[in-house]
């Protein structure tokens, strides 16, 4: 199979661009392979293909053996941290003798890469030699891979894009983990704004399929975007599955130190290359700002490369997509103290409390959960929220510090609000503050947050409402006038405060009776002729229009009475 596509490729015997083939091997196995351009001139084409790769074939030509840019392709894959693969010498019909020795210098070369121990294979196309030997090393080690996830979040990075007449847009890439169907949305990131697109078809190897699972070379028919809204480097993820950061706090993994290195670089990760700014924190660790913003998670390898330049700097490895600002004096350096203590594998429990509350849906966008992931010590699970305990014990005293203050300020006030509360403590989401309330010992009602047992307490009000208590009970339906209220100094405030304490009820119209005036009310209207009028209950009850219409409105609305017409009601039995 030629994977030459280029026109001008096949006319000079060199790979420029990606190339791409694919074969089955006398296991049935089924193995696809992006061929990469060996030149040092295209260098960014090869890391395009090498950087979603799960396992490589390193070859190295018999006749000129190890050269300058297979130095950066070693270079490429120790960035990357490639751990599966093969050596295969090739074109050991023009050079036999020297074959072994090239395979010996191969060997030195990857030594201290992740395909030191790799086994190595000395073959010729033009005679045969070796291939059936390639082919089971090749099964051999495609065996030793471990199965991909193929219920992971899907991160397919676009390596071409391009229109077929009748179909659209198809783009292509190597499906590293998850699973794809026809039908499915995804999104796609790339340089300008997010877009959302629809799988029409899936084609691998040539066929079309109606799901795709890893590891795969594929191809997507998509619906609702241009062929020139994709571009090699894009990304197409799972939605709401991944992060899109620019920012990122790395570890150098291979090559110079960083506090050596340019602050303008370029950075290959996945199919994409783009410009990047680098604050080095120390000779291993510092903050990359990209050109563009990507989906990126812990634990993702790039390749610096210098600008202008084949060659390869390094690789680095993210230890956290969504780091801190930078503010204060100092900050670097307690930066580099944080990023030195931390596991590759990530530190969720740092994590929680640097935030001090984040969704457990935000961890696992960004690399730091997977699987049923159990909150570590400190931390603690609230509705959908990993809440660092310090930070909620915090919240726990502010909160019961600012509700008690109020109350000895203020007796009568209905409490602090929710919104008050909520800004108080910084919270992320209200959906947080009932657990804070209730751990607390605080109540609460009616959109507001109060000390447990100061529901009764009326304050300097206390003996008024106890007076206005005790006329109302010798006179149930003998309501207060306004200027009796005056006198007593009942406001809106006091008798709010009496009404949530349960010692008055109010109605319409200013209208203050006690608690049990309905079910007294009730009483009385039960033993008239039904239905009754206005003027009847009114009678019945000893009291005025004032009082009457309001209470008999308060019935009808708790459904004891009901109203027939303008001028009837009787009793809901």
């Amino acid at each position: 199979m030629e994977p030459d596509r280029w026109e001008e490729e096949r006319r000079r015997g060199l790979t420029i661009d990606l190339g791409f083939a694919w074969t089955t091997l006398a296991s049935g196995r089924e193995v696809a392979f992006v061929d990469v351009p060996g030149h040092h001139r295209f260098l960014s084409n090869t890391l395009a293909g090498l950087g979603p790769a799960p396992v490589v074939c390193f070859v190295v030509a018999a006749d000129e053996g190890w050269q300058a840019q297979s130095s950066d392709h070693r270079d490429a894959l120790a960035a990357l941290g490639i751990r599966h693969g093969l050596i295969v010498i090739t074109r050991a019909d023009r050079a036999p003798e020297a074959a072994d020795e090239v395979l010996a210098r191969a060997r030195e070369e990857l030594s201290e890469t992740g395909l030191r121990g790799a086994p190595g294979v000395i073959v010729s196309a033009v005679d045969g030699t070796g291939l059936t030997e390639l082919r089971a090393t090749l099964d051999g080690v495609l065996s030793q891979v471990p199965r991909p996830e193929t219920t992971a979040r899907v991160r397919l990075w676009v390596d071409r894009s391009f229109t077929i007449t009748g179909a659209g847009t198809v783009v292509t890439g190597t499906l590293a983990a998850g699973t794809l169907a026809r039908g499915d949305r995804l999104e796609v990131l790339g340089a300008e704004r997010m877009r959302s697109v629809v799988i029409r078809g899936l084609q691998s190897r040539g066929e079309p399929y109606p799901t795709l699972g890893p590891v795969a070379r594929v191809a997507l028919n998509l619906r609702g975007v241009s062929r020139d809204a994709v571009h090699r480097g894009d990304a197409l993820v799972t939605p709401d599955a991944w992060p899109s950061t620019r920012t990122l706090d790395v570890r150098r993994i291979t090559g110079s130190p960083l506090t050596e290195a340019p602050a303008q670089l370029v950075v290959h990760v996945g199919t994409a290359a783009m410009p990047a700014r680098l604050r080095p924190f120390d000779d291993d660790h510092g903050r990359l700002t990209l050109g563009r913003r990507l989906p990126l998670v812990l634990g993702d390898r790039l390749v610096l490369r210098y600008p202008g330049s084949s060659q390869v700097l390094g690789g680095a490895q993210v230890l956290d997509a969504e780091p801190p600002a930078l503010r204060r004096r100092g900050d670097s350096a307690r930066r580099s103290e944080a990023l030195a203590g931390m596991d590759a594998g990530g530190d969720v429990g740092t994590e929680v409390a640097r935030r001090g509350a984040v969704r457990e849906s935000h961890l696992r966008r960004l690399g730091l959960l997977s699987g049923d992931a159990k909150p570590p010590t400190g931390v603690r699970m609230l509705d959908g929220w990993w809440v660092h305990t310090a930070t909620y014990d915090a919240w726990r005293r502010r909160l019961r510090t600012a509700v008690h203050e109020l109350h000895s300020r203020d007796p009568l006030a209905d409490g602090l609000s929710r919104g008050a509360a909520r800004d108080l403590l910084g919270l992320p989401d209200e959906s947080l503050l009932g657990a804070v309330a209730r751990d607390a010992g605080l109540e609460q009602a009616g959109g507001h947050i109060r000390a447990a047992g100061t529901r009764d307490d009326l304050g300097r009000a206390e003996a008024a409402v106890g007076e206005l208590e005790a006329r109302l009970r010798a006179q149930p339906f003998h309501a207060p006038e306004a200027d009796d209220l005056s006198a007593l100094r009942l406001g809106a405030r006091e008798l709010a405060a009496a009404e949530r304490a349960g010692r008055l009820l109010r109605l319409r119209d200013g209208v203050v009776l006690l608690p049990n005036a309905p079910a007294l009310a009730m009483r009385e209207l039960a033993g008239l002729e039904q239905p009754f009028t206005t003027s009847q209950a009114r009678q019945a009850l000893g009291t005025t229009r004032r009082v009457a219409i309001p209470l008999l409105e308060h019935l009808d609305a708790r459904g004891w009475t009901r109203r027939l017409d303008a001028g009837h009601r009787e009793v809901v039995r």
